[in-house]
């Protein structure tokens, strides 16, 4: 039996039968046509696979088809050689919508991240971005997502005003409009004082608001953070934070991976929880734990525990 939660203003926790029928069966049928997004024609790859025994939940926005889905993954897998570390992932966000990919290391949240941004192409099954597809329109893709890597470097030579109008070069931004795009953005993540500071010289916290600028310069509709508060301290973390609530209210997608249950609570509209290359539920938060009866931590811990044992 699959435990389907069906969210339209509440959320009543039903079985669903092995053939989709009711919101379901409309939304399946939705995905079967084209949507427009800025004047191009995307075509949903399929509808989204729920193994048995996996909570997931179904807003009101993908029972009616939105057109704002900017990033969907669907059955994504990858194999090296014998080891399976991505095990059939999906999911969908919005446009305006922070997403959380919620697990613990070595859950496969990382390497889906990597399909996503084409830097590793998928096994099996397929995403695209934007409605592009991940495997087929690769340059396509980068050009629509900013991405901020756990560990992401940067030429330490440069200043923060050269590593960021660097990125925006690779990205293709027209030199007319760099410079004071640069400026700006730097000026908004409050780095104005350190403008032409070279970034070796700064501290961790300057150098992640340089990474988010990198990521930013092109002004992507879609972005992806991996652990993207890893190592901050206390004040450069929610420097970070208040930096992803302001993505969303420019109605950027954003997937944010973390291991950090408070960041999630914090961040996070809805979230996928992986562990061994499996999303084991997703949904929002307050279903999930509507589900379980437990706050965040206890319910994540719960699901993971259960596909151990």
């Amino acid at each position: 039996m699959v435990l389907s939660l069906l969210a339209d203003g509440g959320a009543d926790l039903v079985p669903a039968a092995a053939g989709a029928s009711g919101p379901a069966r409309r939304r399946l049928a939705a995905d079967g046509g084209a949507h427009r997004d800025g004047g191009r024609a995307r075509r949903h790859l399929c509808a989204e696979r729920r193994p048995p025994g996996r909570l997931v939940s179904v807003t009101a926005r993908e029972a009616a088809g939105d057109p704002d889905v900017l990033v969907e993954a669907v059955d994504l897998q990858k194999r090296f050689r014998t080891f399976h570390a991505v095990r059939g992932v999906s999911f969908r966000c919005y446009a305006g919508e922070v997403f959380g990919l919620l697990g613990p290391n070595g859950a496969g949240k990382t390497t889906t991240l990597r399909m996503l941004t084409t830097i590793l192409r998928p096994t099996s099954g397929g995403a695209r971005i934007a409605g592009y597809d991940v495997t087929r329109e690769p340059e396509a893709v980068r050009r629509v997502i900013g991405v901020l890597p756990e560990q992401a470097g940067i030429y330490g030579r440069l200043t923060a005003r050269e590593a960021v109008r660097y990125a925006g070069r690779l990205y293709g931004v027209q030199p007319e409009v760099l410079e004071g795009r640069v400026e700006a953005i730097l000026e908004t993540l409050e780095m104005a004082p350190h403008i032409d500071r070279i970034t070796d010289t700064l501290s961790r916290g300057m150098k992640q608001k340089v990474n988010i600028a990198r990521a930013l310069v092109h002004d992507p509709p879609v972005v992806f953070l991996d652990e993207p508060t890893s190592g901050l301290d206390v004040i450069s973390a929610r420097s970070v934070r208040e930096f992803v609530r302001r993505f969303k209210r420019d109605g950027r997608c954003v997937i944010l991976s973390t291991h950090i249950m408070e960041e999630a609570e914090r961040l996070c509209d809805r979230v996928a929880i992986i562990a061994g290359g499996r999303v084991l539920a997703q949904g929002r938060l307050a279903e999930l734990k509507a589900h379980t009866g437990l706050g965040l931590e206890e319910t994540f811990v719960q699901f993971v525990e259960d596909t151990v044992r």
